[in-house]
């Protein structure tokens, strides 16, 4: 990926059919205390291990791969996908290998908590281009705080280890940083920290969870004016020496909007729905963060993804958006923020999204700087556009 995503930036945004894939549910080697996943296990209760089957996986890289796209994309996450095991994920790449139509692109990403990759799981995404997303909360002492095993042994070394791998054969991979109540406190040692690592593809998630006794937010989740001060420091870093030479995933998606008028990621996008997801046993799910009775589409198995993915309960998902409050739309940041995430909007039963102080603090803070960031980079786009036009 270069600098600004130069080449995603002229190609505009996209339209992509993509499915984040839990190959294993929610089954985890680690027990991290903040993991909004492992509730999961009430949805299916009979089987003591979920882990999908061949016949699954192969129906489901079949139907994805069949509707004639252009570029198809296979997000692999848990839980912990690794723990489907390296046979599960050759089968990946033999039945995308087996169905994959002429010209047609596929990429693979895989979210880990690292702690599970050796020099084996290293040649393997090496061989077979993945990118490969590392779950780190910062420094061991912030790291460790929450990111343990089921018996409480703390996982940084772990997962240095496993980057070390990454490194060592060259694989392409970003780090994740889990934002939660105590290393979002300390935004520039957090930042430095990853760049003295030698971390330059970075993505940052804001934690809150309710309390499901209390009903209010949990202990280890962020306020908004402690996700606001994070996000105008960590900018400041990032925009220190007028052209970044880091990638931070947000940042990235919102100067994409100031130049193109639209994001590539969900959060700041006009509509949700760009991707959906698929348990072990073949259940389709709008979202992430919806994988609940509720909003369950269908079963490839049992329909195709074509028509589970154009029918009315998808459709109304991806108009959640629409459910804006009147002030937001008077809100001149609504062009950028788009609303946020809905999720972030049940925080507050739906009156607002509980980040809006924080995208409010950001915006008021970054817009300067990225108007004159979308007046560079469209300058450079009409230079490149003029030089494939003289040759």
């Amino acid at each position: 990926m270069d600098q600004f995503g130069y080449e995603q930036l002229s190609r505009g945004t996209p339209q992509i059919m993509s499915v984040l894939v839990k190959p294993v549910s929610f089954h985890c080697n680690l027990a991290c205390k903040y993991c909004f996943y492992l509730p999961k296990s009430t949805l299916y209760p009979g089987t003591e291990f979920h882990r999908m089957s061949d016949r699954v996986l192969r129906e489901l890289i079949a139907q994805l791969m069949s509707l004639s796209l252009d570029q198809v994309s296979f997000c692999w996450q848990g839980g912990e996908p690794l723990l489907a095991g390296l046979n599960f994920y050759r089968n990946v790449v033999k039945y995308q290998s087996l169905f994959q139509v002429p010209g047609q692109r596929v990429d693979n990403n895989i979210q880990t908590n690292g702690t599970l990759i050796n020099e084996e799981w290293a040649r393997f995404f090496k061989a077979y281009n993945f990118l490969v997303g590392v779950s780190l909360d910062g420094p061991k002492s912030l790291h460790d705080l929450y990111r343990r095993d089921p018996i409480g042994n703390p996982s940084y070394d772990r997962v240095m280890n496993g980057i070390q791998w990454l490194k060592r054969y060259n694989v392409d991979f970003n780090i994740l940083v889990l934002l939660n109540n105590w290393n979002v406190k300390y935004p520039r040692r957090l930042y430095s920290f990853l760049l003295k690592e030698g971390f330059h593809y970075l993505q940052f998630i804001p934690c809150v969870e309710k309390d499901p006794v209390k009903g209010s937010t949990a202990d280890y989740s962020i306020t908004p004016e402690e996700y606001g001060r994070f996000l105008c420091t960590v900018f400041d870093e990032w925009i220190r020496d007028g052209i970044p030479k880091i990638y931070i995933r947000d940042f990235e998606a919102i100067l994409i909007s100031y130049v193109y008028g639209q994001s590539p990621i969900c959060t700041y996008s006009r509509e949700c729905g760009g991707y959906v997801v698929v348990e072990y046993n073949g259940d389709v799910y709008p979202c992430d963060f919806h994988v609940d009775p509720e909003w369950l589409l269908g079963n490839l198995m049992e329909q195709p993804l074509e028509e589970i993915i154009t029918n009315k309960k998808f459709t109304k998902f991806k108009k959640m958006k629409e459910r804006l409050s009147i002030r937001c739309r008077g809100c001149p940041w609504l062009q950028y923020c788009r609303g946020g995430c809905p999720r972030h909007w049940n925080i507050n039963s739906m009156n607002s999204n509980y980040f809006c102080p924080s995208y409010k603090m950001f915006f008021e803070h970054a817009h300067r700087e990225f108007l004159r960031l979308k007046h560079y980079v469209k300058k450079k786009l009409l230079t490149c556009e003029d030089m494939e036009r003289r040759m």
